[in-house]
Formats: C-alpha cells, sequence, structure tokens
C-alpha cells in the first residue's frame, strides 16, 4: 500500500527539552487515524512537524514520496490540510462564509481578492457538501462554533489535500452539536477518493467507526499504534494517560470510564 505520510525517527528537543523522542508513523492509503495522548504528550508538536510548522532535530518526513527538506516544504504543506481552533482567532469577525472557503485555496488567511466565478463554484459545492449551504453569505462573528467548525473543513477542502489533519474540533461543541459533527465525519472518511482523516482528540468516545488505526503518544514517545482495535483497550489507554481507564466498545464506539482514587483524608 501507498504510503501516503511517513515519519522516521523523528526528534525534536527545544533547549533543554526533548519534546519528540524517535517517533515512527505512517499513514497509507485508505487509512484514517486517530492520535490520542495525555496533555503534554507531544500530539501538537507532531501536528506542527508533520504541517512544516516545527523543524525537526533530527529524523525525516515524508509526504508522497516527497521529503521535507529535498522537496519545497511550502509545496507539500498544500497536500495537508488542517482545522484547529487555532485558525479562528485569525478570521476577520465581517468576512463571509463564502470567503473563508475560498481562502483555502491560497493558504491565506483574510482573504483580500475578490473569488473567481469558478473558486466561488467551488466553495458553494464544498459550502454543500458540508452541510452549510445556507451560510454562504453569513459572517463569521455570527456563525455557531458548529458551524465554523464545518467551514473550515470546506476550506482546508478547497486544495484538495491528501491528508486531513482535526485537531480536537469537537472542543466547545455542546453534546448534539458534537455527536451531529462525528457523524459528519464518518460520512467525510467515506467520500470516495478523499483525503486520509488523522484525529487529534482526548476522548476515545469521539474515535467513530470509519476510523481504522490510532496512534497512542506518551511523553513524547510512541506508546502504541497500529490497527484501532488492538490500540485502543483498556490496557493500553491507561498505560498511556498514566490512568485507571476501562474501554468497552459497542456498535463501533468507544465508552470509558475512569477509575476511582480514594481522596486524601480530611478532605
Amino acid at each position: 500500500m501507498e504510503d501516503i505520510l511517513r515519519v522516521s525517527g523523528l526528534r525534536v528537543v527545544r533547549g533543554r527539552t526533548e519534546i519528540l523522542r524517535g517517533v515512527d508513523w505512517r499513514v497509507r492509503r485508505g487509512e484514517h487515524w486517530v492520535i490520542l495522548g495525555a496533555n503534554g504528550s507531544g500530539k501538537t508538536s507532531l501536528l506542527k512537524a508533520v504541517t512544516g510548522y516545527l523543524s525537526p532535530t533530527a529524523g525525516e518526513i515524508s509526504l508522497l514520496g516527497r521529503t521535507y527538506g529535498e522537496a519545497d516544504w511550502r509545496d507539500l504543506r498544500t497536500e495537508i490540510g488542517i482545522v484547529t481552533s487555532a485558525l479562528q482567532a485569525s478570521i476577520p469577525p465581517a468576512e463571509e462564509a463564502l470567503d473563508t472557503v475560498v481562502s483555502g485555496r491560497y493558504a491565506q488567511l483574510d482573504l483580500w481578492a475578490r473569488p473567481t466565478r469558478a473558486e466561488a463554484a467551488e466553495a458553494r459545492r464544498l459550502l454543500r457538501f458540508v452541510g452549510g449551504t445556507a451560510l454562504a453569505r453569513r459572517e463569521w462573528t455570527h456563525l455557531s462554533q458548529g458551524e465554523r467548525q464545518r467551514i473550515l473543513i470546506a476550506r482546508s477542502l478547497m486544495a484538495h489535500p491528501r491528508v486531513l489533519i482535526l485537531d480536537e474540533p469537537c472542543a466547545g461543541l455542546d453534546p448534539v452539536a458534537r455527536e451531529e459533527f462525528l457523524w459528519f465525519l464518518e460520512s467525510l472518511a467515506g467520500r470516495r477518493a478523499g483525503p486520509a482523516l488523522v484525529l487529534v482528540t482526548h476522548h476515545a468516545e469521539e474515535i467513530m467507526p470509519a476510523f481504522t488505526h490510532a496512534l497512542l503518544l506518551r511523553d513524547g514517545r510512541v506508546f502504541a499504534a497500529g490497527p484501532k482495535p488492538g490500540v485502543v483497550t483498556t490496557r493500553r489507554m491507561s498505560g498511556a494517560f498514566g490512568a485507571r481507564i476501562r474501554v468497552r466498545s459497542a456498535r463501533g464506539r468507544y465508552l470509558t470510564q475512569i477509575g476511582h482514587h480514594r481522596l486524601p483524608t480530611g478532605l
């Protein structure tokens, strides 16, 4: 199977802190991955490295057989779409959703050029795909959190990426909006010739059936990686998070229960 993304021996050191240590990971055609790990496990640094925003100290990152450092990283980065709440603060409050979507074609925030007829048509098609047709002329400031996430996904798809990274996309969503959004991801994963999805989350409950593989990080290292059933388990989740986590599967979804710890006397 073709490697879409390959990370080999990735090491990131800043000052005296080793953030990532010997990370090996590959995403192949037809795979959809979820990345889990506690705060400080290295998830954000791994995302920054594979999207070209963090230079490795050692190791190699290849996308579609082209290696960062040998090929122009600006061209490679357009092959990876990313949906993250970090983008939201950079979008002008008065920008209309259609323009936000078009801006993804140029990996540009705050679109200043008038969209061409073809760009506007493509943006409307993507808005229709994400269920946002009625939002085309809605200003960013008047969109709900769930609507914003859908607009950002449409924006990321404007460049036809081969990999789409979703960095905790359910943060801030109420339970109903979260479930609707997760089922939208399920449909996106089933899209023929669509991008490989990489979902970054703290919650196993957000792993939809379409996700095939899982990567667990702990202290900057790969704790476990591979097909989902062998990774998202009670033993491995407990080890990765350093807590007693019971994992159960039901109808293709996961349920977790955190073990109770006895409080100190007097509290």
